[in-house]
Order: C-alpha cells, then sequence, then structure tokens
C-alpha cells in the first residue's frame, strides 16, 4: 500500500500568462511535493503588462468544481486566492463548511500590474464571511493595510500591530508579509492569538520578476500543511522556498513586464 499522497486544492483565478493564480499555485505545490487540485474562479486574460479581461466563472460552476474535487480527493489543505466578487465569495464559503482542514487565505485584491481583482463591494463579505475560514491569512503590506483601513505598516512593529489587529476579523494566524516595504530586508512576521510566532528576514533581490510571489508563497504553504506540517514549519519552508525562486527568477525571461519567479530553480538547475 502506498502512503497517503499530500493533496493540496487551489480556488483561484486563472492567470493566462502563467505567471500568478492558479497556474503558480500548481506550480508551487508541485515543486513542493504535494498534488495540486483546482477550482477556477474568474478566467483573467493577463500577461507580464497588464489584466486586459476578467470573466467570474459562473457560481453554479464553481460549486460544482468545489462538490467534484473535495467528494472524492482527500485534500490535506485549501489555499484560496482570487475570489473577485461577492457572489464567489458566498459560493466558496458554502462550499467549504464541512471542510475541517487547514486553509490557507491569501487576500488577493490587486494585481502586479496594478489592475483590480477583487470589487470593492466585495471588501466587506471576504472579512465576514472568508477570513474567519483562515488557518491563516497571508497579506501584503498594501492587502493588510486595505483590510483595516488604515495606512501600510511601515515597521516591523507596526506589521505586528496589524497582523494582530487582523486576527481579530477571524483568522487564527496572521502572516504578515514584508515585501512591499523598504530597505535593503524584507522581512515576514507570523503572528498567533500570543503574539508573533515566526519572523523570517531575506535580503532583498534587485529584480523586476516578482509577478506572482504572493500566490507562490500562500501555495507552498497549502502545500506543507497538506503534508501535516505545523503551520510554523510549513511557513518556514516555503519562505526558503520563495527566496530561492525569487534569486533564480533572472535565469527566466518571460514578457516584457513583471516576470514570474522561478517555481521550478530546484528542478531546472
Amino acid at each position: 500500500m502506498a502512503d497517503k499522497t499530500p493533496i493540496a486544492l487551489t480556488i483561484a483565478g486563472s492567470d493566462s500568462g502563467g505567471g500568478a493564480g492558479i497556474q503558480a499555485d500548481l506550480k508551487a505545490m508541485s515543486a513542493n511535493h504535494a498534488f495540486g487540485a483546482s477550482v477556477v474562479t474568474a478566467i483573467t486574460a493577463q500577461n507580464t503588462q497588464a489584466v486586459t479581461a476578467v470573466h467570474a466563472v459562473p457560481i453554479d460552476v464553481v460549486t460544482a468544481q468545489i462538490e467534484a474535487v473535495l467528494s472524492d480527493l482527500d485534500v490535506g489543505a485549501i489555499k484560496l486566492g482570487m475570489l473577485f466578487s461577492l457572489e464567489l465569495i458566498d459560493a466558496v464559503a458554502s462550499g467549504l463548511a464541512d471542510f475541517k482542514g487547514p486553509i490557507v487565505v491569501d487576500p488577493v485584491m490587486i494585481a502586479k500590474s496594478g489592475d483590480a481583482l477583487l470589487q470593492d463591494e466585495a471588501v466587506a463579505a471576504l472579512q465576514s464571511k472568508i477570513l474567519p475560514l483562515a488557518t491563516v491569512l497571508t497579506p501584503n503590506l498594501p492587502e493588510a493595510a486595505r483590510l483595516l483601513g488604515v495606512g501600510e505598516a511601515a515597521s516591523t512593529d507596526e506589521m505586528i500591530r496589524q497582523g494582530q489587529a487582523l486576527l481579530g476579523l477571524g483568522p487564527a494566524a496572521v502572516l504578515m508579509k514584508g515585501g512591499h516595504g523598504a530597505g535593503d530586508d524584507c522581512t515576514d512576521v507570523l503572528v498567533g492569538p500570543q503574539g508573533p510566532v515566526l519572523e523570517l528576514s531575506a535580503k532583498r533581490v534587485n529584480t523586476r520578476n516578482t509577478h506572482g510571489t504572493g500566490c507562490t508563497y500562500s501555495a507552498a504553504i497549502a502545500a506543507h500543511l497538506a503534508q501535516g506540517k505545523d503551520l510554523a514549519d510549513a511557513v518556514s519552508a516555503s519562505h526558503s522556498y520563495l527566496k530561492g525562486a525569487i534569486a533564480a527568477a533572472d535565469d527566466l525571461t518571460i514578457g516584457e513586464g513583471h516576470g514570474p519567479v522561478h517555481h521550478f530553480y530546484k528542478a531546472w538547475a
């Protein structure tokens, strides 16, 4: 009898350019030794420079995808990405009502190009219906600020305070990501109910190829959680993986804008 295969499910939007969204999630899950399954919530016409169109998948099709996957596959962890609309948020929250495993919520709001990936009227629903499902919420600095209605954190102490404030919206833990901050180092802080759990820093890499970093990070965390790791170990392993993927990003030549990180830098070496 073979050992149980770790399975992670991503519920997110499709990026036709392949650098973010479902495509990045499945690459990151595979690179981190989990079988990736997917539920597509929206289809974007997207490349390294812009999002030119968004089509929300019909609600009944999203619901059918969730039911199909969870009724057959033994999913160990779920990552939620682009949910786009109030209706999609309602459908996903309802579809996951009976799921008992860990859920990683990446509150996707704006693409690297600056294009909106979450409708304004859906933010409150994301706060009230999705954040309470989260084993860990993984906002970058602009996303955390928007969820809280405050300015972006400018220091590690302020990141911790905002992470603690976000806990009040229902997630069990918050990973505050510092990639949008200033300085030579990028610092991420995992915050739990008792305060900071883990602080991880890396030297900032001088590259424009950072498309899909948030998707990749959260999907990798889901992959490690699906393998049974605890949250701190899953975050630490995923941080190390993402650091390598960013460092190797310039080994790829993809598009004319913000290219993707190198998901398979270990396998292609």
